[in-house]
């Protein structure tokens, strides 16, 4: 599990698309929703993205560690 700050959400669901494991979206209730390809999903982050001033804080599962990685190399270039 990692807390990530998204600042570029259009970047950050790109790798997310790419990445070869499941990257899920963990909500405070404990429930987890995948998030690779699931566009309604994505549509709904970009508004909340947009409402909260271009950065939203997500908690996510990525299972897999080059996606982790990914990710998580992003996530500090993305300041």
């Amino acid at each position: 599990m990692v807390k990530l700050n998204i600042v570029n959400m259009n970047q950050f669901l790109n790798i997310v698309n790419n990445s070869a494991g499941t990257v899920r979206l963990l909500y405070p209730d404990g429930r987890k929703e995948p998030l690779n390809h699931q566009y309604t999903l994505q549509r709904s982050l970009r508004l909340r993205h947009l409402e909260a001033k271009r950065s939203l804080r997500l908690t996510l599962e990525i299972p897999n560690p080059k996606d982790y990685m990914n990710i998580v190399l992003f996530s500090i270039g993305d300041c």
